[in-house]
């Protein structure tokens, strides 16, 4: 056996999780950790909602071009094809700038809502949430976004706006933190 190389060997290799043969399947990404956790028995609720959170740093003014008319759903009259004044949009996506962070979104737990994996989320973690607001929230040192519910005084939960996941009601020692509201969807549109 001296110098030989390849081929099978005992003792060697990847050992085995089960005592049975496995398959590989594809699934969505955004299921990944949900179904890992099903797998591995961890009936702690995981989250895995957030991407990354970036405070926003408005250094330089951006403005773009505004137009004075507003755009119909159909096709814009070539008539109306002028600009009346810009657009800071600084000014307008930030309302106070040191507690206002950009969030990028790794599920589709809010897809109904209109939020996206890797859509980016204007979060004010000044402002007061209420009823039906859409917020980031921290469970369990993890952070997701959903609709904030509130029920009476002691009531509040979280509710997904995609069938496919679970509303989030709070077990016995959990804690929710209201991290941010969310102020605004940044959404491309365009393929790159």
């Amino acid at each position: 056996m001296v110098g030989q190389r390849g081929g099978s060997r005992d003792g060697a290799g990847r050992k085995p999780l089960y005592d049975e043969p496995t398959k590989v399947i594809r699934v969505p990404e955004s299921r990944i950790l949900e179904i890992k956790n099903y797998l591995t028995g961890s009936n702690k609720a995981k989250f895995n909602d957030v991407a990354s959170i970036t405070l926003v740093n408005p250094s330089s003014v951006m403005s773009i071009p505004l137009a004075s008319e507003k755009v119909a759903a159909g096709f814009p009259s070539p008539a109306q094809d002028y600009v009346d004044k810009t657009l800071d949009m600084n000014e307008h996506l930030i309302k106070n700038e040191a507690a206002t962070f950009v969030v990028r979104v790794a599920s589709l737990s809010m897809r109904d809502a209109g939020i996206e994996i890797d859509d980016e989320l204007i979060v004010d973690r000044s402002i007061e949430a209420k009823h039906e607001d859409i917020v980031i929230a921290l469970i369990d040192n993890e952070f997701t976004v959903k609709r904030l519910m509130i029920e009476g005084d002691d009531n509040r939960w979280l509710k997904a706006e995609n069938p496919e996941y679970s509303d989030i009601h709070l077990q016995d020692g959990q804690e929710m933190l209201i991290w941010g509201v969310v102020t605004f969807v940044i959404k491309p549109f365009r393929k790159r």
